[in-house]
């Protein structure tokens, strides 16, 4: 017998708590919050949450942020929303301790958003491109040839320790201070 959790329509949706970085927890622990699903905001709204939960160490949950305007927005911002949610998950991801799939979202979202305008959002794209790039160097597993070994590596081939997500959150808009 399937004992999955599903929503109205059928779907599985997991009601188990989360965890800041969005991993399952047991039924019954507490846990953080979940972002609603589906919310529309204007863009302004979608940074300023974004950078709310980035700020506050929850990458996973910005990424969800960001996941809703690219669904619910102009099909023209979709690859700007679509590629700040994979620098969200990529940061989740070498938050959790997954270097090469932190790294290789860290780089898919960067490479999503080079050359974009983030102009009327007030995005700092190439800021963010150039936050991505640096922070997929720091965290990818040494011996694939693009990432140097030495302090702060574990030595053992898979990377440095998880980042610190907050310490790590880029600022979205070059105005918005911390």
């Amino acid at each position: 017998m399937n004992t999955r959790d599903r929503d109205g329509e059928g779907r599985a949706r997991s009601a188990r708590p989360r965890d800041g970085l969005g991993r399952p927890l047991p039924y019954g622990a507490g846990g953080v919050e979940r972002q609603p699903e589906g919310v529309v905001r204007t863009p302004a709204e979608t940074v300023a949450e974004a950078q709310r939960l980035l700020d506050a160490g929850m990458p996973f949950h910005a990424h969800e942020v960001f996941e809703d305007a690219w669904k619910s927005g102009p099909e023209e911002a979709a690859p700007l929303w679509r590629g700040l949610a994979q620098l969200a998950v990529g940061l989740t991801h070498a938050a959790r301790g997954n270097d090469v799939g932190g790294a290789r979202l860290l780089r898919r979202g960067a490479a999503g958003i080079d050359g974009l305008d983030g102009g009327p959002y007030g995005v700092d794209v190439p800021g963010l491109v150039r936050w991505a790039v640096a922070l997929a160097g720091r965290v990818e597993p040494a011996g694939n040839g693009t990432a140097p070994s030495g302090p702060g590596r574990r030595g053992d081939g898979r990377g440095t320790a998880p980042v610190d997500a907050a310490r790590e959150a880029p600022r979205l808009a070059p105005d918005r201070a911390r």
